[in-house]
């Protein structure tokens, strides 16, 4: 029984990760087309009835939006701009940094703001964990997320002998916690291995 409680709540948990987030982009989809819809109407007028030109060319419209806007963010001018109004606007909403650094580390991308997977000595064992940020006085800031989902969990200021880098990518320590700990043998020999190297 118990075996099957856990599918159900791992498998409702899964689909609602995978599904809250394309029904959001759905819905901001919709609501730009919609936003933009008086500006393809004309247009729409003149191509055939039978055709949805409005819909078409509402979202032809937004798709170019935003290619303009990403390859605008490509440039230094743009990357400085964007970086400005993220740090005065988007970093002041709740939860923006998590999806952001979540995004960008399964994007690929190696950047030193992005969390590196870890493992933490908390209370006489070791716990998956993320470090956010090395101190000037050497101490890690690590976050420690909670299961099935990573998307909550605490924060952690802790000493370098209790924080203990693994090489492993950052996708496969975050299934690890959505799966209830499983495949956490090979954080704990990544672990060893890089322990080893020292």
């Amino acid at each position: 029984m118990k075996q099957f409680i856990e599918f159900v709540l791992r498998a409702f948990v899964t689909g609602l990760l995978i599904l809250v987030p394309v029904y959001l982009s759905i819905l901001l989809l919709l609501k730009a087309m919609s936003s933009v819809a008086g500006i393809a109407r004309p247009f729409a007028m003149l191509l055939p009835e039978w055709l949805p030109a409005e819909h078409l060319l509402s979202l032809l419209l937004v798709v170019i939006v935003c290619f303009l806007i990403g390859a605008a963010v490509r440039t230094p001018a743009g990357h400085a701009i964007q970086e400005r109004i993220e740090k005065s606007l988007f970093e002041r909403i709740p939860g923006y940094a998590l999806f952001r650094s979540l995004t960008q580390r399964m994007a690929g991308k190696d950047e030193e703001n992005v969390w590196k997977p870890a493992l933490a000595d908390i209370e006489e064992a070791l716990v998956p964990a993320f470090i956010i940020e090395e101190l000037e006085d050497g101490r890690f800031t690590v976050f420690v997320p909670s299961v099935p989902t990573p998307f909550a969990g605490a924060v952690y200021v802790l000493t370098p002998d209790r924080v203990h880098p693994v090489d492993v990518p950052f996708t496969h320590a975050l299934r690890s916690v959505s799966r209830w700990g499983s495949g956490s043998k090979e954080l704990v020999a990544a672990m060893k291995t890089a322990n080893a190297l020292k």
